[in-house]
């Protein structure tokens, strides 16, 4: 009759819906128990490795089975970090801002392991300056690890790896909402999106990944020590906490946390993940 929506038949009288098998469709076909357990055998390199995030990172991929090669500046905290993690990590004395450093860095790698995997852009760093007050010096340092050392970690990384390789790099909220005196960190990080939105077209049929992953304030020796220098060593529980306050969850990340996403985007469980920015701050983002 006009004007009568069509009846929908039973759900017992339908013809059931065909299913497309997973080999036919084009997708992986899921295998049980393997969630979170792509890390087997797989080589990776987490830049600024020794401590903080890229520290929680490189003992993330080696819990999950992948085998670990960590880089900083200083030789004795990259000590300190492998022999915490144990004998499948090992550690390099490099510069990200070095094309030289990191080239080397890589070589190294597949001497020894014969491929490379992942790669974590992780190293990173800024100055507390308003304006008026930057320097030259901290203008420079800033944008040569923040952004110039993301560049050359990825560009000298790629032709060592194949399909399938991911890089994860470890931006920050500041990119979009950078707090007072952190402009310089701010826009290095925010030039860090950028670079992907262009870089996965550059490398359009390798079958490599690339994506962000940005945490909001973390709860790091190195934020610790910030807040000590700032309000007093006898106020930097109660800075934690304030910081918490600001974020929808109510509390700042630890290190732990950050380290599960970055896995998480590293893996093959995030194969289909490609040219994002993955923000890891208890939704401090979207508010």
């Amino acid at each position: 009759m006009a004007g009568q929506l069509p009846l929908r038949r039973p759900a017992h009288s339908r013809p059931p819906t065909a299913q497309v098998p997973p080999e036919r469709s084009g997708a992986q076909k899921p295998t049980k128990g393997t969630t979170m357990q792509h890390m087997n055998n797989k080589i990776a390199v987490v830049t600024g490795g020794g401590s903080g995030i890229g520290l929680a990172i490189a003992e993330e991929l080696v819990e999950l089975g992948a085998t670990v090669v960590i880089t900083g500046r200083r030789q004795s905290t990259l000590d300190d970090a492998t022999n915490r993690i144990g004998p499948a990590c090992t550690g390099q004395v490099a510069d990200v801002s070095s094309e030289q450093d990191m080239a080397a860095v890589y070589a190294d790698v597949v001497a020894k392991h014969g491929r490379l995997d992942i790669v974590i852009a992780n190293a990173g760093a800024g100055y507390h300056s308003v304006l008026g007050a930057i320097t030259e010096k901290e203008f420079d340092a800033t944008f040569n690890i923040n952004a110039k050392g993301v560049l050359f970690t990825v560009q000298t990384a790629l032709p060592h790896m194949s399909a399938g390789g991911s890089v994860v790099i470890v931006g920050s909220t500041a990119s979009i909402n950078p707090p007072r005196g952190m402009s310089m960190y701010g826009r290095a990080k925010a030039a860090v999106r950028d670079f992907i939105r262009s870089w996965i077209q550059d490398i359009k049929g390798t079958g490599i990944r690339i994506n962000v992953l940005s945490p909001g304030a973390v709860d790091t020796e190195s934020l610790r020590n910030a807040l000590a220098r700032a309000q007093g060593a006898d106020q930097v529980q109660v800075g934690i906490e304030r910081m918490g306050a600001g974020s929808p969850i109510g509390r700042i990340a630890q290190t732990s946390e950050i380290a599960k996403a970055v896995a998480f985007l590293a893996s093959d469980d995030a194969s289909f993940i490609h040219g994002v920015e993955l923000f890891a701050d208890g939704g401090l983002a979207q508010v």
